[in-house]
């Protein structure tokens, strides 16, 4: 075998590993939990031991993504023992190549199963209001998933209280910042989440931590050059894990699902779990 066809077969070969792993290994099979530590600053102690988990972009529907995979990944979850969960949007799936649609009314039933001490909150992302935005809420609120649409609600932990504030989908719904922080009627800490995370922009310092979904975290991620393509006005500014600007926190999971292509390269599906030091 010449030189030349050598490097063409180890090439082709190359391709085709690289492939099969960005479009069947790790979008299908490489669903982990991942638990990330966030210093926060002036965080109270007594709110140290707060677990948080994250789910996003479920996207069920999608190729490798159907109810029994979203089983699988809400056994997961609760084997972590999360004192609270938050379901940044996203459930359902519109365009995908190879997707499946499946019914909100069909998805929040197994979401149901999700448990947690202080409760499931979820917030709507841009393919659930694409779908019927009233329709996946009320399937959510169906199943008990009280759906946080520009809400504040108080929390109580380990005798400290805090507020979880849901703030609407910036591309899709009608995100009121002020609004929602207006029902924070003390100075206790407040944890927010949205979908997308553009919002982060304008979301003041009032907030201890933003949590957001939505980027999928670029879904393919290429050693020394980046993540090609992240949906967000800003690039990759706000692509995936702990983001800290002027003093303020944003924190990016990046999700389970796949949208568009169902492909993921170096960026796993993950279920997020969340911990302060």
């Amino acid at each position: 075998m010449t030189s030349a066809r050598k490097i063409l077969v180890s090439s082709l070969i190359l391709a085709f590993a690289l492939g099969s792993w960005a479009f069947i290994f790790e979008p299908g099979f490489g669903h982990h939990v991942e638990i990330h530590s966030l210093k926060i600053p002036a965080w109270p102690v007594s709110l140290k031991k707060l677990k948080i988990a994250v789910l996003t972009d479920l996207h069920v529907g999608s190729p490798y993504n159907g109810l029994s995979k979203l089983r699988k990944i809400i056994a997961l979850t609760n084997n972590e023992k999360p004192d609270l969960i938050l379901l940044a949007g996203d459930f359902v799936i519109q365009g995908v190549a190879g997707g499946t649609f499946v019914a909100p009314e069909d998805i929040a039933p197994e979401l149901r199963n999700l448990s947690a001490p202080l409760g499931v909150f979820a917030v709507l992302g841009n393919h659930d209001y694409w779908l019927d935005g009233a329709r996946v809420t009320r399937a959510l609120e169906n199943s008990g998933i009280r759906v946080l649409t520009n809400k504040s609600v108080k929390m109580n932990f380990a005798d400290t209280q805090f507020w979880l504030s849901g703030f609407d989908d910036s591309w899709t719904g009608k995100p009121d910042i002020e609004g929602t922080l207006q029902q924070v009627t003390d100075d206790s800490p407040v944890i927010a989440f949205t979908h997308n995370p553009d919002l982060f922009v304008d979301i003041p310092a009032r907030v201890s931590l933003t949590i957001a979904g939505h980027t999928h975290g670029g879904q393919v991620y290429i050693p020394f050059i980046g993540r090609p393509i992240v949906p967000s006005e800003y690039g990759q500014r706000f692509a995936v894990g702990l983001i800290v600007e002027d003093g303020r926190n944003l924190f990016v999971a990046q999700g389970t699902g796949t949208s568009i292509l169902p492909v993921r390269f170096l960026v796993p599906p993950e279920i997020t779990i969340l911990q302060f030091d």
